[in-house]
């Protein structure tokens, strides 16, 4: 899906970009990429790390150093 914002003769940069803005926000392009992007805090980091499976965490360990 490609979305195109042609700009208009003697039209400033910034309105623009808030036209592209706009038209994203009415497709939820937008909602949808903050969705799909997940970020991870450290807390929940380590408790996926104690929760991996015995085996697969001796052998990350044994090949850390």
């Amino acid at each position: 899906m490609s979305i195109e914002i042609k700009i208009r003769k003697n039209e400033p940069i910034d309105r623009a970009l808030r036209r592209m803005k706009k038209k994203l926000e009415r497709e939820n392009i937008i909602k949808g990429v903050r969705a799909s992007v997940t970020t991870k805090s450290p807390a929940n980091a380590a408790v996926a790390k104690t929760r991996c499976r015995p085996s697969t965490c001796m052998l990350r360990r044994r090949h850390e150093g």
